[in-house]
């Protein structure tokens, strides 16, 4: 398959910035991302994962990441629960959960699996409460993102091939009829 890195390098940091901002991160908060390889390659999801392109979209994110003082997190496919990588220093400051599995291309996924090379400290947890995600080619973040999730339309709309669907968090409104949600 012919991909175009630079091409998906932009759309990645694009859909990434615009979605920070959206949501208003602040530092030290966490963006959690699924992404197939393959359907953004413009195949099957899980059937064509590649290490370069992979490599492409994790540089742009932790760039982004980097730039906005975010915390990344990386889903992991269905063959690891959707468990995900993150840095060590995330793990602690959020108490999560660690598991021993090392992800690879055919169990985990090729961003996973990248994430866990390129990582300065990584390891994988079971699970985690993100406050904002992009899904890259329909992997299935939503178990990972806090309550209550709200679709972000974002101008770009697709990560190569892959359809990209994005969303942001907010508190839950709580009350009833009499219920005031905004300071006069």
């Amino acid at each position: 398959m012919d991909t175009d890195l630079s091409m998906i390098g932009r759309q990645t940091m694009q859909a990434a910035e615009e979605l920070l901002k959206t949501a208003g991160l602040q530092p030290g908060q966490i963006l959690v991302v699924g992404c197939s390889t393959s359907e953004v390659q413009g195949a099957r999801i899980g059937s064509y994962g590649s290490d370069v392109v992979a490599a492409r979209i994790l540089a742009s994110l932790q760039k982004i990441c980097s730039w906005y003082q975010v915390a990344l997190a990386i889903q992991c496919c269905e063959h690891l629960n959707r468990a995900l990588v993150v840095e060590q220093a995330v793990a602690s400051q959020y108490r999560l959960d660690e598991v021993t599995v090392i992800p690879v291309a055919k169990a985990g996924g090729a961003l996973a699996a990248m994430a866990m090379r390129k990582f300065a400290k990584p390891v994988v947890v079971e699970a985690i409460i993100a406050h904002a995600g992009l899904d890259i080619g329909s992997t299935l973040i939503g178990m990972h993102i806090k309550k209550v999730a709200i679709p972000v339309r974002l101008a770009q709309r697709n990560i190569g091939e892959a359809y990209l669907t994005a969303a942001r968090t907010r508190p839950k409104l709580i009350g009833g009829a009499r219920a005031v949600y905004e300071l006069c």
